[in-house]
């Protein structure tokens, strides 16, 4: 899996994978099936979903399966049109998902994250990390429910984005709470260099084409989920 990093930035770890490549699965890539998970593995599993995207696609995530721990991580770009849902449905007791996406858009993005918490004590936490370039639309969705009877759940679904001053962003979060949870955290911001950073970069000879790189990089690798 060491090409992931290679190519993708993406950390691995001692792991079962369930890995996609624009938008297709990757059986020869993977050591489960993707789908339902639904069996205890002595392993995190970790599900990776790399590459370039274009019209409609979904990611479905369901954890059937009690102290289960699951990572996601998703790198994509897209430079047509893009609709990107990602459902995670959480059953099983002690069972969390960390998940860590990347979307980089050069045209249209709509992307919609739900987060269903079906059990008492699931977590589902995801942070979304978007660069908008320039004359873009970006539409950020995150829906995170905790069904009645399903105390003590965990749930932060988080959206920050980087983008050029003709890109256009709509965050729409929503929360339906029914169970009292642990925590319950949503979050959506723009990033910007700080003044003081962007003088000393210039101050080290850095072109502004060469700072706004930086910042795109520092901005990527700042996830902090796992």
């Amino acid at each position: 899996m060491s090409y992931m990093w290679n190519e993708f930035n993406i950390k691995t770890f001692p792991a079962e994978t369930i890995v996609y490549r624009d938008g297709e699965y990757c059986p020869d890539l993977s050591t489960i099936k993707a789908g339902q998970i639904d069996k205890k593995y002595d392993l995190p599993v970790h599900i990776i979903y790399v590459g370039e995207i274009s019209e409609t696609k979904e990611l479905n995530i369901e954890i059937n399966i009690e102290n289960q721990p699951v990572f996601l991580s998703v790198d994509v770009k897209n430079k047509k049109p893009a609709f990107l849902n990602i459902f995670i449905k959480n059953t099983g007791k002690n069972s969390e998902l960390r998940g860590h996406v990347f979307v980089e858009n050069f045209d249209r993005l709509d992307l919609d994250i739900n987060a269903g918490h079906l059990c008492e004590n699931t977590g589902i936490l995801v942070h979304t990390k978007l660069i908008a370039h320039k004359n873009t639309y970006s539409k950020l969705t995150g829906n995170a429910k905790i069904a009645g009877n399903c105390r003590e759940c965990t749930s932060d679904i988080g959206f920050c984005a980087i983008a050029d001053e003709t890109a256009k962003i709509e965050f729409l979060p929503a929360q339906f709470i029914k169970s009292e949870p642990k925590s319950a955290e949503h979050s959506a911001s723009i990033y910007r260099q700080t003044p003081a950073q962007i003088q000393f970069l210039r101050m080290a000879g850095l072109s502004t084409a060469e700072i706004r790189d930086v910042a795109f990089e520092s901005f990527k690798n700042d996830f902090s989920l796992f």
